[in-house]
């Protein structure tokens, strides 16, 4: 099977602990380059999945890698000028989530994706979860009806990553772009994507930096300002132009019982993605079905489809469009929440 030929860019805990364990199992895609400002770390890695070439920048490894595509692991706001960087020069696209860190950057990602003719995929694996893929699959066949409405949370009492996640600068926000994107994206993904019109949203900055005692913390890496000035919390809701509503919540930390869970509601059915339980009627009766559908790697999912896009040019499950849209609904609810009003998307 002919393989796709990737370049990754970041080896950091992204990259080392989900993509490139998912690429040693993927048969149509294999890592030949890598990329990283701290080469030692870049070096570390090649050595770890057996990765054959090294480089210290990803202008170096866009000029002298034999590579089709590039799958941007770096922090956050690197991956604009990344992706804008490969876009150049004609190197398709895999970009780790949140698209980048503003709607204006996200916005030039999407000019040089279109100027240049590459594919792009927006990497948020839920959507190759099975889960989400059967309830996706129920909805499309008309199953549940019309889905109005939604709410996601994904909420940790304690769990603040360190370094580059809490600098806005480098990371964007905090856990409402980092973790809550997961939850806001399954949901918007399982009621059609439909186009955003309203954000009214609030951050909560309370808790902070804590030194809590007994809590496991993700370990990021330092950045150059390293600051403190994320959110501990953010909630609000998005309407949407067909007159449907989603609702999210997400925390890293808060002084409440952790939880991550989405739920769906149709006029025929309802759903809740967590445990694939079914809420509907039979026999006139109300009923509850819960699906045993499985799990699955998906990561792996998500780079298959990947590579199998760009190597039999096929559209991707998340293009620049729908990244973009994602971008302006993550930024409408920071911006919602400083100015304390509701934010007009056009």
């Amino acid at each position: 099977m002919e393989k796709l030929k990737i370049g990754i860019v970041g080896a950091g805990n992204i990259a080392c602990s989900s993509h490139l364990p998912a690429y040693a199992k993927c048969e149509n895609a294999k890592v030949v380059a890598i990329a990283d400002l701290n080469r030692e770390r870049a070096e570390e890695a090649a050595k770890r999945f057996g990765i054959p070439e090294v480089y210290g920048s990803v202008e170096e490894m866009l000029e002298k890698a034999d590579i089709q595509a590039v799958d941007i692991c770096t922090w956050n706001n690197g991956h604009a000028p990344v992706a804008i960087a490969a876009a150049r020069a004609g190197k398709h696209i895999l970009c780790e989530k949140p698209l980048t860190v503003s709607d204006e950057c996200a916005e030039a990602v999407k000019e040089a994706v279109e100027k240049a003719g590459v594919k792009f995929f927006l990497a948020v694996p839920g959507r190759f979860g099975v889960r989400n893929e059967y309830l996706h699959k129920q909805i499309e066949e008309g199953k549940f009806g019309e889905v109005y409405f939604a709410k996601t949370s994904y909420v940790r009492r304690r769990g603040t990553p360190s370094g580059w996640f809490t600098d806005r600068k480098t990371a964007g926000g905090g856990p409402v772009i980092d973790i809550g994107v997961h939850g806001i994206d399954a949901a918007w993904y399982l009621m059609g994507c439909p186009k955003p019109t309203r954000v009214s949203a609030f951050v909560s900055y309370h808790i902070g930096d804590y030194q809590t005692k007994g809590v496991d913390r993700w370990q990021g890496t330092p950045c150059p300002d390293n600051r403190f000035d994320t959110e501990d919390m953010g909630a609000g809701v998005i309407h949407f132009e067909n007159g449907s509503m989603l609702m999210f919540e997400a925390s890293w930390a808060i002084n409440g019982q952790p939880h991550t869970d989405t739920q769906i509601f149709g006029s025929k059915a309802g759903a809740d993605l967590n445990s694939v339980t079914i809420y509907g009627e039979r026999d006139g009766y109300l009923s509850d079905d819960r699906v045993n559908v499985g799990d699955n790697d998906r990561f792996l999912a998500e780079i298959t489809h990947f590579a199998d896009c760009v190597l039999k040019d096929l559209p991707t499950r998340y293009p620049i469009e729908q990244a973009v849209t994602m971008q302006k609904m993550l930024d409408a609810i920071y911006t919602s929440a400083e100015e304390r009003k509701e934010i007009v998307l056009a």
